[in-house]
């Protein structure tokens, strides 16, 4: 399994990171072990003393596919759920400022949450006009609708698989919306697709 995550995938969160609008997708992976299903209980890393939400719209691939045309996207999901790509910001902004990658950052174990998936039939909506939002506490800390990507998903996946092989179970995070921010030790995360409840998270304090 792969999971892929999409930088930049909504104008507004570039402006918020001051960050120029991509022309093309651009990706980087996350290891197997960064996924963490919800509902779950999260032990705050104690590596970091700024650990960031990054709710996103996630696309389940259902088989094989290599050059995907973009008109044949479609076939290759059926479902979509909800994930938090947690970023280590602290460690982030440390390794851009030495042009150095930043795979700890965003990879560490338990980074990638995800949701229980959902078919797009029972949600009745097609898969570009989906509302999400992400509560912290009880408070609304970011909205987004699928239909202000930059990038489709199945502009995203015929352009990945001209370069990968996407392998039936691989993931394809696409993308925050603005909003990002800060999370805390002892607290609540509620993610919800448009009136499905789909993603409980708990944070607590790190294991010493």
């Amino acid at each position: 399994m792969n999971l892929f995550c999409v930088v930049r995938n909504y104008a507004p969160h570039a402006a918020e990171m001051k960050s120029v609008l991509p022309t093309e997708p651009t990706f980087f992976i996350k290891p197997h072990t960064a996924l963490l299903a919800a509902p779950a209980t999260l032990r705050y890393p104690d590596f970091t003393h700024d650990l960031q939400h990054e709710l996103e719209l996630v696309v389940r691939i259902e088989h094989s596919g290599k050059n995907i045309p973009l008109s044949e996207a479609h076939q290759y999901y059926h479902s979509v759920a909800l994930g938090i790509d947690l970023t280590a910001r602290d460690l982030q902004r440390k390794a851009k400022e030495n042009s150095m990658p930043w795979l700890l950052s965003k990879g560490f174990d338990n980074s990638a949450v995800i949701s229980p998936f959902v078919t797009l039939e029972e949600i009745g909506k097609p898969i570009d006009s989906l509302s999400f939002s992400l509560q912290i506490n009880g408070k609304t800390v970011q909205q987004g609708n699928s239909h202000d990507m930059l990038f489709t998903p199945d502009r995203l996946i015929a352009y990945l698989s001209q370069y990968i092989t996407l392998n039936a179970g691989d993931l394809i995070y696409t993308g925050t919306p603005a909003g990002v921010g800060p999370i805390h030790q002892g607290d609540h995360l509620v993610g919800t697709l448009e009136s499905h409840t789909l993603l409980l998270l708990d944070v607590q304090t790190p294991n010493r």
